[in-house]
């Protein structure tokens, strides 16, 4: 039977975060249906689903698929017009789904929605993953409203208006499912971190709108698999944002964008390795090789996507530099920026 939303969360050995947070879930989304699809737990959250919240439709994976592998396997099995892709270590508010859903039926354009998310421990200020939207540089760089680089500004109202963005963070993501489908999910070789940039870029060069809603609200832990700190996160972020601007990125400013973060990555590797980041320096010279090795493949991807380009959005992309306006003009908070 199928339903106008379904809110999936994504396990992976999270048993404590269910426990903790699925409740508030359950309690303040009245009318959607709740699934949890399991990556292939091995810590009980399986049985304790099926013990504790025998109502949760429980979707079994046989492998951890990782972020975007079990999305996309779940989603094939979900019949809903939105799809809700909630983390585990999200705390939600009541009154969060029904603005999304509103804001979906008035602009059949619009692909993905995300909410304010602010931080669970730090409740006064925005949360690294997404903050009051996502917005991207001419390099390729991700910031948000509310959050550059590890800056996080205390939300005091400034950033909630209603407005388009360039991405809608992973943590709370609202997706109109046929769009989803339509622009064939998540790439599963980013397995975790960038992926849903990726979605949104892709959607974005097929004309959809990326939105947020500050009307609903949600609180982030963050850091629930892959803490800052660890090196693989690093290998992540800085492999898949490669891959990400070359998939999607402009003709006019492919080799420019490349070729600055293959000289401000450098930087960044040997700034690790100085202060004594000697894990997080290999981190980055993977990624590069990872990149070079699998660039035939990832050429691929950007010749049959440029096929299905149509009315290409630019809404969020911000023309000048954030690295530069971050660390050579000192600018900390996203107002202080040139945008719009």
């Amino acid at each position: 039977m199928s339903s106008k939303t379904a809110v999936v969360l994504l396990n992976w050995n999270g048993i404590h975060l269910l426990k903790q947070f699925l409740p508030e879930v359950i309690a303040c989304s009245p009318g959607a249906s709740i699934v949890v699809a399991d990556n292939a737990s091995s810590d009980g959250s399986v049985a304790m689903l099926k013990s504790d919240f025998p109502d949760v439709r429980i979707i079994e994976i046989a492998s951890n698929k990782g972020f975007t592998g079990g999305y996309n396997e779940a989603l094939q099995q979900i019949d809903a017009e939105f799809y809700v892709l909630l983390n585990t270590d999200v705390q939600v508010t009541p009154g969060w789904i029904e603005p999304m859903e509103t804001l979906f039926d008035e602009d059949p354009k619009i692909g993905a929605i995300q909410p304010k998310i602010r931080a669970f421990k730090q409740r006064t200020h925005f949360e690294y993953a997404g903050a009051s939207g996502g917005y991207i540089d001419r390099l390729g760089f991700p910031f948000c409203r509310g959050r550059i680089f590890e800056s996080l500004e205390p939300d005091e109202g400034q950033y909630d208006d209603q407005r388009e963005v360039f991405w809608a963070s992973g943590a709370c993501m609202f997706v109109r499912s046929t769009v989803f489908h339509a622009c064939e999910g998540f790439d599963e070789a980013f397995f975790a971190h960038m992926e849903e940039i990726d979605l949104c870029w892709r959607m974005k060069n097929r004309g959809y709108r990326i939105m947020v809603e500050p009307r609903s609200l949600v609180f982030h832990i963050g850091g629930g698999t892959l803490d800052k700190g660890n090196w693989r996160k690093t290998y992540l972020n800085f492999r898949n944002n490669l891959e990400l601007i070359y998939k999607n990125i402009e003709d006019r400013y492919l080799f420019r964008s490349l070729f600055m973060r293959m000289i401000l990555d450098g930087i960044a590797a040997f700034k690790f390795l100085i202060s004594n980041g000697y894990m997080h320096f290999w981190a980055i010279l993977r990624a590069h090789l990872h990149f070079y090795r699998m660039l035939p493949q990832i050429r691929q991807k950007r010749k049959l996507l440029k096929q299905k380009i149509n009315n290409r959005n630019s809404v969020g992309v911000y023309t000048s530099s954030v690295v530069a306006d971050y660390f050579l003009r000192k600018k900390r908070k996203f107002s202080q920026l040139d945008i719009d």
